[in-house]
């Protein structure tokens, strides 16, 4: 049995991990969220001729949209993102996890600075798209490796992480809005706002690899990292007595002394690993770790199906009914991009959230809220429905099938605009 003092001699190395892996699923869905929320900038770039003044309140959401954007950036952030979390899935025991994920950062940071550089570049709408096109191609590319990377670690942890990690994820939406909007209410010239705008995520993207970097270094995440899965403690604390079930289908027994001991202490205790516990030996079968979180799968590809489908393609049409003035500006960015945002953390965040009067806002606060709380839960319950050694394939797995929800709700948003 480990002595239960060698786990921390820093009381704060915990707080620390749940910081860096806040910050490190803020820095994975950065690049989407940017890209989603300055539409109106790239619309404004593409409605012209050889120019780079296409501001970020600009509003070419239109039907009239000749080059389809809105549905186009969906597809091509989603499609690479199912392709390469497949992928991940199958080949993640061949390329070494460090590798994967500081790469994998560092790919999308060089990225990120030529979209961020192409602000400066006098460029027709034609070739303007097809560029803006490959780079959100390979940028989602390398988020896809990334995200399937960081899950997996977080599949050996205590789920108090993959909840931080989520709830950074939901943050990344709300960073991205209010930099559109102070961008916006700047008061500098276009060029510069843009500019500012795009060089926001390189930052943040920069903050995710010093947190990477700075893991091996706390104990209480070098105690799990170093560790191979099956040597990971058999039985994580778990506050909710329904999860205790899934351990009986893994034949694990459920003793009473067990549920006791889980019902009473702290939940950020580790408990003891028990000696009789099984351990299957050898490489996890993906299949049957399928087999064990198929529900799960199915919930988050139908929750993103739905949400992918109209957001922000179709979302981002919505104009306010009002006449022209500031409010018109700021109504897209506040009530479509950053309202969802909000309530898509909150949901992450499992708290509560507001109700307004008009239709439109309701409908996102509800849309939101929902969205992100039911990502969160089946990500979280996945890898508790497996064996130990079999969370880190749970975790990728997990994450193809997210992509998968997205890739068919960008897919459906092609055929739903077309019904408007």
């Amino acid at each position: 049995m480990r002595p239960r003092g060698d786990l921390l001699t820093d009381p704060h190395s915990y707080h620390l991990v749940g910081i860096s892996f806040f910050i490190l699923g803020l820095g994975t869905l950065l690049p989407w969220n940017f890209f989603i929320t300055a539409i109106p900038y790239f619309q404004g770039r593409l409605a012209g001729a050889n120019t780079t003044t296409g501001t970020l309140d600009s509003n070419h959401t239109g039907p009239a949209d000749t080059f389809n954007f809105n549905n186009w950036v969906t597809l091509l952030s989603q499609l690479p993102l199912l392709l390469f979390t497949l992928l991940n899935s199958f080949l993640y025991q061949c390329v070494p996890e460090t590798v994967r994920i500081l790469g994998s950062l560092l790919a999308i940071l060089l990225l990120f600075a030529l979209t961020a550089a192409l602000v400066k570049v006098d460029m027709s709408p034609g070739p303007f798209f097809s560029i803006t096109m490959a780079s959100v191609w390979f940028i989602n590319s390398f988020c896809a490796v990334l995200q399937g990377s960081l899950f997996g670690q977080l599949g050996t942890m205590p789920s108090t992480y993959s909840t931080l990690f989520l709830s950074g994820q939901g943050l990344a939406g709300i960073f991205a809005a209010l930099a559109m909007l102070m961008s916006m209410a700047s008061g500098v010239d276009a060029q510069t706002s843009a500019l500012g705008y795009f060089i926001t995520p390189c930052v943040g993207i920069f903050m995710s690899i010093v947190c990477y970097l700075s893991l091996p270094h706390l104990e209480f995440a070098r105690y799990y990292l170093a560790k191979k899965p099956s040597q990971v403690p058999g039985q994580e604390l778990e506050t909710k007595a329904e999860l205790l079930q899934s351990d009986e289908k893994n034949g694990i027994p459920n003793s009473p002394q067990k549920v006791a001991l889980t019902l009473d202490l702290d939940a950020e205790k580790e408990p003891e690993l028990e000696p009789e516990e099984p351990q299957k030996p050898g490489k996890p079968s993906v299949f049957i770790v399928f087999q064990k979180i198929w529900l799960m799968a199915l919930c988050l590809v139908l929750v993103f199906t739905v949400t992918l489908s109209v957001f922000p393609a179709i979302t981002a049409m919505v104009t306010s009914s009002t006449s022209p003035g500031k409010w018109s500006r700021f109504f897209n960015p506040i009530c479509c991009f950053l309202l969802f945002n909000i309530m898509d953390w909150v949901g992450r965040s499992l708290t509560s959230y507001f109700l307004w009067d008009a239709y439109f806002i309701t409908f996102m606060l509800l849309f939101a809220v929902s969205n992100g709380y039911l990502m969160s839960l089946t990500m979280c319950l996945a890898p508790r429905q497996v064996l130990p050694h079999e969370r880190e394939v749970a975790g990728t797995l997990m994450t193809f099938f997210l992509a998968l929800g997205l890739s068919c709700g960008a897919a459906f948003s092609f055929l739903f605009k077309a019904l408007l």
